[in-house]
């Protein structure tokens, strides 16, 4: 991307920096826990990976895989230079306000992108507590990673969209009931990023699609 079109679009010339040359980015093949959000359906997607100092929860290191537009990538991966070496707590505490007031702003439209990026940390956090046992798998639990996958078609996420009508929990085996037509590709492309979202925890999904 131009200068000249950088400032069409308002990005500041960190973002650039940071779309153009990223931090942290790249899979880590030893991390204790990863989080997937967003949808290449609906253009913008964050996979992250985390190795974590299990004494003192602090992230050892953090790495991510993009895929979407130069707000997407820069958010990214300042949110990674942003937390790298914080403990769960201190991370928690920088929003995506913080991390869009750091790149020297972003355009209004572009704005979720950086909300993108901090939901998939708390959903990595979410899922390293999980995993260490401090937290539970309620419906509350189930509810708070499925914000991280969305409905292609309108980009907010499978709750808000209604596309979630039921949540059943037993023992390890979560019950899901999606409204999308059986064998469609929005059932499909559901499927996969539902079962992402989870993806290293020790549950059963079963996912049942109804028109």
């Amino acid at each position: 991307m131009s200068e000249t079109l950088a400032k069409k679009f308002g990005y500041s010339e960190k973002v650039m920096d940071h779309f153009k040359n990223p931090r942290n980015i790249g899979v880590m093949e030893d991390a204790d826990v990863t989080s997937k959000v967003g949808s290449v359906a609906c253009g913008d997607l964050i996979k992250l990976y985390l190795k974590f100092d299990p004494d003192r929860d602090q992230i050892k290191d953090i790495t991510f895989e993009s895929y979407g537009c130069a707000a997407n990538i820069a958010t990214s991966s300042m949110m990674t230079e942003m937390v790298k070496g914080k403990t769960i707590e201190e991370a928690r505490k920088v929003t995506f306000k913080d991390i869009s007031e750091t790149l020297g702003g972003l355009p209004r439209i572009k704005l979720h992108c950086a909300v993108l990026s901090r939901q998939g940390l708390e959903t990595a956090f979410l899922k390293y507590e999980a995993k260490r046992g401090r937290v539970k798998m309620d419906e509350s639990f189930v509810n708070k990673i499925l914000r991280g996958v969305l409905d292609p078609v309108q980009g907010i996420d499978i709750i808000s969209a209604k596309i979630l009508q039921d949540t059943k929990i037993e023992d390890n085996k979560i019950t899901l009931d999606l409204k999308a037509k059986p064998d469609s590709e929005l059932a499909k492309s559901l499927a996969e990023d539902v079962h992402d979202a989870f993806e290293g925890l020790d549950v059963e999904l079963d996912l049942r699609f109804k028109e």
